[in-house]
């Protein structure tokens, strides 16, 4: 995060958008489901890959014409649905903040829907070899076909295409850095590190990046290892996520020493602090930024959409001293697609 981004995202922390935004999203879900017209509001749709449907939701936001408009892409863990992540299961959620943004800034948002791997629960194929739980799907084109379908029909940037997930979503956003980076501006994964053990090659072209981890994660292991609550072989298992870092760091040439910012412990009770290290000035402008909770557990920090107790004594403390949305589109905002 350059130091001139860093009063937007203080500022975007405190920002309150009105009730109606997500009652239209709601509303658009019901009104037009079926329709293909380039409509503002929240719509679930579906597209056919290797003969397979497969489900996302996809966010338009209201805006005039002539407008090229980036796309960030939202990735659920294991596990997950995207009706969780809109909002629609009256969960909280992190991740609806994405469409409020949207609003503003005026970017297209979409969440995809993972398939259902051996066990019945809807995983990425990210890349770990060592994790049996995982579907076979192709999903890398599945989100290819998505970033394709909303430059087509949307309007999307073909240059300013993000993307950011959880856990193992934010694995699968490391496999889109590795093998599709030519195609994306930056990217943030959440609660997660490379694979220690991938079918994937190590990371090779620059492309700027946001980690954003918990030191007390009890699911994805902040010093690496094998990744679960209890830890479980069949989830495969990580790196460290400092040696990510560094690997990134390698990769885009970005300076060694970072520079570093304390958050303020606005919520002290939450158990946890924020730290944040760039190493800027890497190849094309490229950086590595990453958001240190120190106490931190496997969730994303949030003040509007704080989680229950009960589901943090299962992934651990959420931090309650920035939002996750606003932090990573500060990050994300100003970034372009390296031309290769």
């Amino acid at each position: 995060m350059n130091k001139r981004n860093l009063p937007s995202v203080r500022k975007g922390l405190h920002v309150f958008f009105p009730l109606w935004l997500i009652v239209v999203g709601i509303c658009s879900i019901a009104c037009h489901k079926t329709s293909t017209a380039v409509e503002s509001g929240l719509t679930i749709k579906q597209i056919t890959v290797d003969g397979q449907a497969r489900k996302y939701a996809l966010y338009v936001p209201d805006h005039g014409p002539g407008y090229t408009l980036p796309l960030v892409l939202v990735l659920h863990g294991g596990g997950g649905k995207i009706e969780t992540m809109i909002g629609l299961t009256g969960r909280k959620s992190p991740y609806k903040l994405w469409m409020e943004i949207a609003a503003r800034e005026k970017f297209l948002v979409i969440y995809p829907q993972a398939l259902e791997g051996p066990t019945g629960w809807p995983n990425w194929n990210d890349c770990r070899n060592n994790a049996p739980i995982l579907p076979e799907a192709d999903d890398v084109k599945f989100l290819t076909s998505l970033m394709d379908l909303a430059i087509n029909d949307y309007g999307a940037d073909p240059g300013r295409i993000f993307v950011t997930g959880i856990s193992n979503g934010g694995i699968m956003t490391l496999r889109l850095a590795t093998e599709v980076a030519g195609r994306l501006a930056a990217v943030a994964p959440i609660s997660a590190s490379l694979p220690d053990s991938s079918e994937c090659p190590l990371p090779a072209q620059p492309l700027s990046i946001l980690f954003m981890n918990g030191t007390a994660d009890p699911m994805l292991p902040y010093h690496g290892g094998t990744i679960g609550n209890p830890p479980n072989p069949d989830h495969g298992s990580v790196m460290p996520v400092e040696t990510s870092i560094h690997i990134w760091c390698n990769i885009n040439r970005t300076d060694t020493i970072p520079q570093i910012e304390h958050y303020p412990d606005n919520d002290p009770d939450d158990g946890s602090t924020v730290t944040c290290y760039t190493y800027p000035n890497g190849v094309n402008g490229t950086e590595v930024v990453f958001f240190k909770i120190t106490g931190g557990g496997h969730a994303a920090p949030s003040i509007r959409e704080q989680y229950s107790q009960l589901w943090q004594n299962y992934v651990g403390p959420q931090n309650h001293d920035i939002e996750m949305a606003y932090v990573i589109w500060a990050f994300f905002k100003e970034k372009k697609r390296i031309p290769r």
